[in-house]
């Protein structure tokens, strides 16, 4: 594989906590192109970055297309093993060794950086307070003196100002566009590295809380507010260090641990969200933020640090200037800016160092057996196979394994193929957001489930209906149906489908579902201009072939509506990147 090596230069200032440089880091990467490669960060500003810093960077290597980012060992990765309680006499060995082979790491020499392919240098003195969205994870807005909102959404002009009035627990309250309405602290792919296991960040969200309620701060009570940390260890220090009750009164109380409302699981928002056509907006410091997915109502959905989703909560609004603007009025009708309650790194590290040490670790671990009694006492079958309960709603044998053969199968040609979607942008691997949101996620062992919620986003954009809505036109009849209920009707009828799509396709969470899903659908192959790459790779594993358009050619230069059947002609051997001959007829209804 070749390498790209990236030089992170200069300090960080005070406010650019890791949180913002990891989605600026992700937009530089996708910008400069480092698909398919290693990524190794050296120089000297890397030592400025922790263990679950650098952990973080490097477990969102996905979102900006890298095959692995890696982190030389060095002496902050020595302390950190010696402050999570690891034995010091293995630790020690391990050290000696990697020093004996040359792979550990002085960040501030130079000499022991070793050649790459290529060499891209970050200077970490630019990173500003950012988020990410409304729309995806990869759409990096600075937050701390811009407002953010609905751009992009066909916000008529004259509903910019929509107001719309309710009540909540007797009280009255309005929702304008850009009101906060979920704020969460989740437990996702790089939060469980690094905001809600990484003590500096979890620590800070904590000041801030607590820091905002001695200055009289609140918030409105109609706002979701969640935190569910990504390890037992980040309650701990939480309680120790007496900021969690703090985030308590602000609303964040723990609510468990692992997914939550990344995956939707938030409930039921305010009546006048969906009755006034607002655009209103989750904050969260979650990895995905693509739209349908936290919730199917909150079309704007920006991804930040713990502190800034406890800031927006408190402003109740993504509508605002943080460097010219208040936060909000305290209990006494004071106005109060996020800079008099953000809490300095000084003091981050000083209740960091009182409070996160190596007994805390080793204490929670040992314990990590014998808490859950509950767990404990499960009886969990010991056959060599797995036993198929056909009662299960949970855990059902999937279609797809009957008829497996130990010979590889190669896929033959296709014949007059259906297509049952046309996207005119990319669609998110994700793509499996049914109704509903909050047993869907927990139903990914029963296929039959997971099949009728694919392509069931709420937003997703056919050209077919030419609106959003997961919903297909059934060609043959010219009724429009469900996309599962289409399905079905094609493969009934033994027809093969399609699926027409723009530029990286599959792009989000590339979930194993989001290939199955098409699968159990009967689509036989997709053709787009573009891939998500981890998806494209799911794609083939499951038999559905990834069709690309020549290059500068689209569905709309070539006049193709999805009104078409389609006979792909594959050569023999079939092999990557290969030419493929696609007929085209008209259908005939």
């Amino acid at each position: 594989k070749p390498l790209a090596r990236v030089g992170a230069q200069k300090m960080m200032t005070p406010k650019n906590i890791l949180k913002h440089l990891t989605w600026w880091l992700l937009t530089h990467l996708r910008q400069v192109g480092v698909v398919g490669k290693f990524v190794e960060f050296f120089s000297p500003g890397v030592a400025q970055l922790s263990i679950t810093d650098r952990a973080t960077i490097a477990n969102m290597c996905p979102e900006y297309g890298a095959t692995a980012a890696f982190f030389p060992m060095d002496h902050i990765s020595v302390q950190y093993l010696e402050q999570t309680g690891r034995d010091a006499e293995k630790l020690d060995y391990v050290t000696r060794y990697l020093k004996a082979v040359a792979l550990f790491r002085d960040y501030s020499n130079s000499s022991q950086d070793p050649d790459f392919t290529q060499v891209h240098k970050l200077d970490l003195s630019t990173v500003v307070l950012c988020c990410s969205g409304p729309k995806g994870p990869h759409d990096r807005v600075a937050c701390l003196t811009a407002k953010q909102g609905f751009k992009g959404f066909q916000v008529a002009r004259e509903r910019h100002h929509a107001e719309v009035p309710f009540q909540y627990n007797d009280k009255e309250y309005s929702l304008f566009h850009g009101s906060v309405v979920i704020a969460a602290i989740p437990s996702c792919t790089n939060t469980s590295c690094t905001n809600t296991s990484n003590p500096s960040v979890m620590l800070g969200a904590g000041l801030l809380a607590k820091k905002a309620i001695k200055a009289g701060l609140s918030m409105k009570p109609y706002i979701k507010t969640s935190l569910s940390p990504g390890s037992g260890v980040v309650t701990y220090y939480l309680k120790e260090s007496g900021v969690m009750d703090y985030l308590f009164q602000l609303g964040f109380e723990v609510v468990g641990y692992g997914c939550m409302t990344c995956i939707g699981n938030s409930g039921p928002l305010p009546e006048p969200v969906v009755e006034g056509d607002l655009v209103v907006a989750g904050i969260l410091s979650g990895n995905r933020s693509f739209e349908g997915r936290v919730h199917p109502n909150t079309q704007a959905n920006y991804l930040a640090s713990p502190p800034l989703v406890i800031a927006y909560a408190i402003a109740g609004t993504v509508r605002i200037d943080f460097d010219t603007e208040p936060i909000a009025l305290n209990n006494k009708g004071k106005a109060v800016f996020l800079r008099d309650i953000w809490p300095t790194r000084q003091e981050i590290q000083a209740v960091e160092r009182q409070f996160v040490i190596p007994a805390m670790f080793k204490e929670v671990y040992e314990k990590i057996e014998k808490v859950n009694e509950r767990w404990n006492t499960l009886n969990a079958p010991s056959d060599k196979l797995y036993t198929w309960d056909p009662n299960s709603t949970y855990i059902k044998s999937p279609s797809f394994f009957d008829g497996l053969t130990r010979e590889l199968l190669t896929p033959g040609s296709i014949t007059d193929a259906y297509v049952l979607l046309n996207f005119a942008r990319y669609l998110t691997g994700r793509g499996l957001n049914p109704r509903d949101f909050n047993s869907n996620g927990s139903l990914r062992g029963n296929d039959a489930v997971m099949a009728r919620g694919t392509f069931a986003n709420i937003r997703l954009f056919n050209k077919f209906l030419n609106r959003q809505a997961p919903r297909t036109l059934h060609l043959p009849s010219d009724e429009t149906l469900d996309v599962f209920d289409a399905a079905e009707r094609y493969q009934q009828a033994g027809f093969p489908l399609m699926i027409l799509a723009g530029k990286e396709y599959g792009s989000g969470s590339s979930r194993d579902w989001a290939a199955k899903g098409p699968f159990l659908l009967g689509i036989k192959a997709v053709l787009a201009e573009s891939y998500e790459r981890i998806h494209c790779s799911n794609l083939v594993g499951m038999g559905v072939i990834p069709l690309e358009y020549l290059a500068g050619d689209t569905a709309d230069s070539l006049g193709l509506t999805g009104r078409e059947r389609y006979t792909v002609v594959l050569p023999e051997p079939l092999t990557p990147r290969v030419i493929v001959d696609i007929k085209v007829r008209p259908v005939i209804t």
